[in-house]
Parts: C-alpha cells; sequence; structure tokens
C-alpha cells in the first residue's frame, strides 16, 4: 500500500515538474540555460522550490485575524530589517531552487508536444537492426539467473496451503523444483534508420559572440529532437569564411576568423561530406547552416543556389538555412535564397533568427515539417 502511495506521488511530483517545465520552455530556449547542465542522458532544470500548504492551528482564546489589542498602524512585535538594510544573520529560510534531473529523450517529447512537431518519417533504407531480448512470458524450466521470484514463491505457497503443510505460526515456505517459474524472453530484430546532421557556419569577422551563442542554444534543442527520433546518428561540423574546414563541437562554437565569407566552400566540403560517407539511400541527412547573410560575391551566390538545386537537395531531407542577425552583416542571402527557391519548395527551409526571443519559433521553422 506505502509503495503504490509513493508511487502515485512521484507520478504526480513528475507532472507538476513537466507542466512548469512546459510553462517555462520559452525562457529556457532562449536564455540557453540548460546547456552548460547538460550530461550524456539527462539535463538539469533549476525549478522554483515547489512549497506544500500547511495548516497551523493554535488555541481558542487568541482570537481570529486582526483581532487583539493595539491600533491600526501599530508595529507588531519587534521590527525586521528590510532587504539591503544589512542587520544581523537570521534564521529565517531564503527562497530556494530546486533542479530536477530530466531525460533528454523527455525532455526532446516535451519540445515536441510545446512546439506541435510531428513525428519525423525517415526516407531511405532502414540500414541497421538491432536485436534485443524481450520477456514475453513465464516457463516452468530455465536457467537460474532468469527464475521469477514472486512467481516461484507464489507457486510453492498454493502448493503448501493446497496439502495443509503452511503453518501461519512458522510462515516458512520453501519451493521444490516443481514450483520454480522462469521469465522466458525472444529476440527481436528492429531496424534502425541512420541520420547525420551536418552544421555549417559562417566564423567570419561579422559573426560575433552573440551570434554563435544563439547558434548553440539552436543546435542544442535541435540536436535534442532528433536524437529522440534516430536510434544511431552522427553530427559533423563545418565552420567556413573564405574556405571551409571540418572541427570538432567546441571549436565549431568558439571559432572567429577574419577576413571575407565564401559560403560555397561550406556547401562543397558538405556535398563531398555525403558523397563520401552518407550516401542519401542509406542516410537520413539533415545540414544546417547558419550566416549573417554576408556572401563573397552574387557569383558566388548563384553557385550556392546551383549546388542547393542540382546536388543537395536531392540527397537530404530537407536543407535549413538559419539567418542570424549582426550590426554588421548585410542579411542579403536569405533574399537570394527566397527568390530562387519558392515557399512551396519543402526541401529548404528558411529562417530569419534576429534575436534569441527568436529561437523558439526558427525552431518550430526548422522541425515542424516533419521530414
Amino acid at each position: 500500500m506505502g509503495t503504490n502511495k509513493i508511487g502515485r506521488d512521484h507520478s504526480r511530483f513528475k507532472q507538476i515538474v513537466r507542466g512548469k517545465i512546459k510553462k517555462e520552455l520559452r525562457r529556457y530556449i532562449t536564455q540557453g540555460e540548460l546547456i552548460g547542465r547538460q550530461g550524456n542522458k539527462a539535463v538539469s532544470i533549476p525549478l522554483p522550490q515547489i512549497q506544500l500548504p500547511k495548516f497551523r492551528y493554535g488555541s481558542k482564546d487568541k482570537g481570529g485575524v486582526g483581532q487583539g489589542e493595539g491600533e491600526e498602524g501599530d508595529p507588531l512585535g519587534k521590527g525586521q530589517p528590510q532587504p539591503g538594510e544589512g542587520g544581523e544573520a537570521g534564521e529565517a529560510p531564503g527562497e530556494h531552487v530546486l533542479e530536477v534531473e530530466i531525460d533528454l529523450d523527455e525532455l526532446a517529447e516535451i519540445l515536441g508536444e510545446e512546439l506541435a512537431l510531428p513525428k519525423i518519417e525517415p526516407k531511405g533504407k532502414k540500414a541497421i537492426s538491432s536485436e534485443k531480448d524481450v520477456y514475453t512470458g513465464i516457463h516452468r524450466q530455465g536457467p537460474e539467473s532468469l527464475r521469477h521470484f514472486k512467481r516461484t514463491f507464489k507457486a510453492a505457497l498454493l502448493r503448501e496451503i493446497a496439502s495443509g503443510t503452511y503453518d501461519p505460526d512458522n510462515p516458512i515456505v520453501l519451493p521444490i523444483r516443481e514450483d520454480k517459474r522462469y521469465r522466458s524472453w525472444k529476440t527481436q530484430t528492429t531496424p534502425e534508420a541512420n541520420a547525420v546532421i551536418l552544421y555549417m557556419m559562417d566564423v567570419s569577422g561579422s559573426m560575433g559572440h552573440e551570434q554563435k551563442e544563439m547558434v548553440r542554444i539552436e543546435s542544442f534543442w535541435i540536436d535534442t529532437w532528433l536524437r529522440s527520433q534516430y536510434k544511431n546518428i552522427e553530427s559533423r561540423f563545418i565552420v567556413h569564411d573564405a574556405a571551409a574546414k571540418e572541427v570538432d563541437r567546441h571549436t565549431f562554437f568558439h571559432l572567429r576568423e577574419s577576413g571575407g565569407t565564401k559560403i560555397s566552400s561550406a556547401y562543397e566540403m558538405c556535398l563531398r561530406m555525403i558523397n563520401d560517407e552518407f550516401p542519401s539511400d542509406e542516410w537520413n541527412i539533415y545540414p544546417f547552416h547558419f550566416s549573417d547573410g554576408d556572401n563573397w560575391g552574387g557569383d558566388d551566390t548563384r553557385h550556392c543556389i546551383e549546388l542547393l538545386d542540382k546536388e543537395l537537395l536531392p540527397k537530404v531531407n530537407v536543407f535549413c538555412y538559419g539567418q542570424v542577425k549582426s550590426a554588421y552583416g548585410s542579411g542579403q542571402f536569405i533574399k537570394d535564397l527566397r527568390g530562387a527557391f519558392p515557399e512551396t519548395d519543402e526541401r529548404i527551409i528558411l529562417s530569419s533568427i534576429a534575436s534569441r526571443d527568436e529561437i523558439y519559433d526558427s525552431i518550430k521553422d526548422f522541425l515542424g515539417k516533419g521530414k
């Protein structure tokens, strides 16, 4: 009975926490405060401490609220120092923040519910299969390591009661061979889809710390959602100014270069990666490119559009371009892409990210198609 009550209370607490996370999700996304608390499979979320109301009983002869000696405006007892007025160390508790750990899969589920994200339908061959042992029933024979204690004890108890050998005053139940029950299992083969996320970012001088931080926040949520949709997923990182190169995750978000910007260098490297390592008939491919919209010139922009139209878009699930507002960027590239690809072309998704407040909507732009 007590165990059931604990389970119900724990379930209710999880629902309360889940509700608070959903309510504050936009704030968590825009501030990026979850990223520093991320572990391998979970993330710590700061929540205001949940207080339960309590009744405090007093004597009947003490009167009710607002009753007793004194006039309106008289102080009640010794005054306490106000915040900022100093004073001695107090004994009253302050306000606390409760950190709750939540699985990344559950966080992705909350994100999907709040943004109404559709489940992704993988394309290409389901090339990888995983084997998983699933318990399917109870048998009378099996290895001792799979003996089901409760079912064995129950069978022994029923046998002793039926035979009249059970003594309530000395309730010792000794299973014999006929009482033993074992878990049975079968191996299920589950097809799994491959997926790769190819992140590309302009790291020229016009992309400052704030622009990279917005990209880092958005990438965390993109990763969280896509990893909940695929069992086998890889992430690769490409940075570019006038030339492109592959880097690790940390370098991707912290590198800053000077000089011009040639976006086609990143698209060419992305295409080489796909052709060499991630064939489109076996992989679900998600390129994400972030830039402030500056490019080297019209010729390179035309080359980018040609690469997208003829090479990249036919191979990927969807191509996502996010343009981050910068004081030094012209913002022209997204306009050129909109002129080259109609809004009805679902192979490419364009999103403008003027500030952190727009990250929430940009995530929905990118992931809301279920591609």
